[in-house]
């Protein structure tokens, strides 16, 4: 057992998967493609911005026929699988000059790792494949269009889970805790990622990086904390006054409405001002 730093920190991934040998296997396991490359960008954005949004890539690595693109995320927001659809359009679009005809000279690959599990309980994958090729009335499916989407989420890993794909996923979500059990991952293609994540190892330049988005995760989660335990809170209150409308209405006086309820008689008579 090894302590490591939790490749659920994007700074983390980022410098485990930007490994040359690392992204090139990784992708070879995930999409069963050979990739020719010679350098991994990080935080990667196109010499001219598309669209209105701009968009930066966790990790973004391209050869003469395939672009690929790698994307991790810990803390979901609420329009996270339209937000990396986005993605994956624009580097296809990014592909068309003005004056070119309509023709995507690179297979686009767009590989989102999602290290917490969907908030929709019904998403419930380990490993989802989103692609454009059309289905015909027939149920044929027509592969016109190579480029796909692929959502992992290494905490749902089972076993239908493709066995290519479930070693990474189990190596990443063995880390999230900050602690691995390297003797599970003895293989040579994941001894690089080890040594880029095992703590005593790492960067300090680095470890503050990690540090910074820790704080800033922690941040957001007590937001969301906040804004539950608000939601709760109202909804007791408008509970008491539903509740406190029907005493009235039977005759209970508001010391009686107050004292039953837990609202306070300020409370009683704004409700009772505001009342239509």
């Amino acid at each position: 057992m090894i302590e490591v730093a939790p490749l659920k920190f994007g700074v983390v991934f980022k410098h485990a998967f930007s490994q040359l040998n690392v992204f090139k296997s990784f992708v070879k396991d995930v999409l069963g493609i050979e990739i020719n490359i010679d350098k991994v960008h990080t935080e990667y954005e196109y010499p001219t911005q598309i669209g209105f949004v701009k968009s930066k890539y966790d990790l973004f690595a391209e050869d003469v026929e395939k672009r690929i693109i790698v994307e991790i995320q810990h803390i979901k927001e609420e329009d996270f699988f339209d937000r990396f659809l986005y993605y994956h359009l624009i580097s296809l679009v990014e592909q068309i000059g003005t004056y070119q005809k309509y023709q995507f000279d690179k297979t686009v690959y767009t590989i989102v790792v999602l290290t917490s599990v969907p908030r929709d309980k019904s998403v419930k994958f380990s490993c989802a494949v989103s692609d454009m090729s059309p289905i015909d009335e027939h149920g044929k499916k027509h592969d016109i269009y190579p480029h796909r989407l692929i959502f992992l989420c290494p905490r749902l890993v089972n076993e239908q889970t493709p066995i290519a794909i479930k070693a990474w996923l189990e190596l990443i979500e063995d880390s999230l805790d900050g602690k691995l059990e390297e003797n599970r991952f003895t293989a040579q293609k994941f001894q690089e990622i080890l040594n880029a994540i095992h703590q005593q190892k790492i960067d300090p330049a680095l470890l503050a990086q990690i540090k910074d988005e820790a704080a800033w995760e922690e941040v957001k989660r007590e937001e969301r904390k906040e804004g539950f335990e608000e939601g709760v809170q109202q909804g007791v209150q408008l509970a008491h006054l539903e509740t406190a409308q029907k005493m009235l209405k039977k005759g209970f006086n508001l010391e009686e409405v107050a004292e039953l309820t837990g609202l306070t008689m300020s409370e009683l008579n704004r409700f009772i001002q505001e009342k239509p």
